[in-house]
């Protein structure tokens, strides 16, 4: 086995990287096993790689009469199977897909499609239709707003893409406040998801029912674009449901299981419930958040198959380290496993950015044809993201073994991480203080057992806190949590409160966010034993949005 002297995992070129593209990758799947199944809409429809293939190629075509190559397209919708058609016509059609979070509501929506600069948007409709009116006005770039399923129609050829040119620009939280804007290469999507799929251990004939939001880089890009690769089948679920998880996972003989860790844990808890004939199963996997270890040992012995875990970002096409099934079961449960193939790792010191020894905690970072092109029209932002030697600092604080095993040690950002959404505390801060009965408001993340962490807010008022305004805080946490449902999107909601008159400062007067997110565990671990008595105070925790 290989092993370093100091912590820098060399790009290892054990698997060479390929010049393909979102939509080349499809092709290839399409010559390689036309009739292979591809994808399966439950109680609906199924499409070979051929039939997938065809119809792709004839929505790219129709794209192309109201789009140029190169232009942002974004797409604002739940899972679906028209979800994956369209990333596949504009991979073909050479348009940048900007994906959205359908639980945006209007000024987040508004953000992303201004900022993206997108020329079209497709939609379900509904609801939807009605938010977007609000901000049609703002967006003078926008030129159509289409309804998702209902391609226009052409014939003209398709252009020859770049491998090397923008396949995707995703938004994750950023350090303005405001969600910044990876930009994502078709190189490095389609190569990241192979090299991740290969390590996972997928192959020809595998079935995933696929949990995870397609806008996210895992929903769409690893799971979407590996399973291509591997000529394996999705399995398309709308929104995750544990319990139709487990049965469609039965009634297509799945090969694979997973998603982020609360999910994890939702299945374990569904299949206690309601037992599912499992046996087809061989892999699970796991990313977008730490999964405790005794997590991938519940899951290893419940569903009785090896765990796979990944660690990675937006801003990295996806993975960069990866456990396997051939690891070790203390490897599996506790490291983050080794960098993939063509994939360089190093941990380096916060204060000098030198490579630090062994075993030593330092900021993970990672360089190679993974890291994206940078943050749309944010210089500064990419600048701070991306050092001069083209190594990008993921923010997250970790170690590197002899062995090249990585293990995460906490996150340098104050970015919340609830069951693998990225939640920034500025935003909600933000939306809190545009009340008028909010002085103050600071918002950190609380650990939480199911989510990982949860939104905890700690507000000072325009009133005075005092034990004779007890009923008027509880009137005001339901306000609060209202104000915010109307102009977020619901997991940002914060669902533990604290009020008081005066924040703990340090000397140079600045909030002590760690004493307040102590606090507001000290009240969630209050409520948790007041509720085993039956006496819970909703005002510490509030309710789950």
């Amino acid at each position: 086995m290989t092993t370093v002297t100091v912590s820098h995992w060399p790009a290892r070129a054990l698997t060479p990287l390929l010049a393909t593209t979102v939509g080349g990758v499809l092709r290839a799947a399409a010559w390689r096993a036309p009739d292979r199944v591809a994808l399966i809409d439950p109680d609906r429809q199924e499409w070979t790689y051929g039939e997938l293939r065809d119809e792709a190629e004839r929505v790219a075509r129709g794209l192309l009469t109201r789009f140029q190559p190169g232009e942002p397209v974004a797409v604002w919708a739940g899972n679906g199977p028209d979800w994956v058609l369209l990333e596949f016509a504009a991979g073909l059609a050479g348009l940048t897909l900007v994906t959205v979070n359908p639980a945006y509501h209007a000024e987040e929506l508004a953000h992303v499609l201004g900022h993206s600069g997108a020329a079209g948007v497709f939609l379900r409709g509904g609801a939807q239709a009605g938010i977007l009116a609000q901000v049609r006005d703002r967006l003078p770039r926008l030129r159509e707003a289409l309804t998702l399923g209902d391609w226009p129609a052409g014939d003209g050829p398709l252009p020859e893409v770049d491998p090397a040119s923008p396949a995707q620009i995703l938004y994750t939280s950023g350090t303005t406040g405001q969600p910044k804007a990876a930009v994502l290469t078709h190189r490095g999507l389609t190569n990241n998801a192979r090299l991740a799929a290969e390590a996972i251990g997928l192959r020809a004939g595998d079935v995933m029912v696929n949990p995870m939001p397609y806008f996210h880089v895992a929903g769409g890009g690893m799971i979407t674009l590996g399973l291509v690769q591997t000529l394996g089948t999705q399995v398309v679920l709308p929104r995750f449901d544990p319990a139709r998880m487990l049965e469609l996972t039965e009634r297509y003989r799945g090969t694979v299981i997973g998603g982020v860790p609360t999910m994890l844990t939702a299945l374990l808890a569904a299949a206690g419930r309601a037992p599912r004939d499992l046996s087809s199963l061989r892999l699970a996997l796991a990313g977008g958040a730490t999964v405790p270890p005794e997590v991938v040992r519940q899951v290893e012995a419940e569903f009785g198959v090896p765990f796979t875990l990944t660690f990675g970002q937006t801003e990295s096409s996806c993975s960069i380290t990866m456990t396997q099934p051939s690891d070790t079961p203390g490897d599996r449960a506790e490291t983050l496993g080794r960098p993939l193939p063509q994939t360089e790792v190093k941990i380096a010191d916060v204060t000098t950015g030198a490579t630090v020894p062994c075993g030593t905690v330092g900021e993970i970072c990672t360089r190679g044809y993974l890291v994206m092109d940078g943050y749309l029209g944010d210089p500064e932002a990419t600048a701070a993201a991306i050092d001069p030697d083209g190594w990008l600092h993921t923010g997250d604080l970790g170690s590197m073994d002899e062995r090249g095993y990585c293990r995460i040690a906490g996150r340098i950002k104050e970015m919340i991480i609830r069951g693998g959404e990225n939640i920034y505390p500025r935003e909600i801060e933000a939306v809190l203080a545009s009340h008028p009965g909010v002085a103050e408001a600071v918002v950190v993340g609380v650990p939480d057992r199911f989510w990982g962490e949860v939104v905890g807010a700690v507000i000072r008022p325009a009133f005075d806190v005092g034990e004779a305004d007890l009923a008027d805080a509880d009137l005001a946490e339901a306000d609060l949590a209202e104000h915010c449902r109307e102009r977020l999107a619901a997991y940002k909601t914060p669902v533990r409160w604290l009020f008081t008159d005066a924040f703990p400062l340090t000397s140079t007067g600045k909030i002590r966010k760690d004493v307040l997110g102590a606090q507001l565990a000290e009240a969630g671990l209050a409520e948790a034993g007041l509720a085993e008595a039956g006496l819970a105070d909703s005002r510490l925790a509030g309710a789950l949005p």
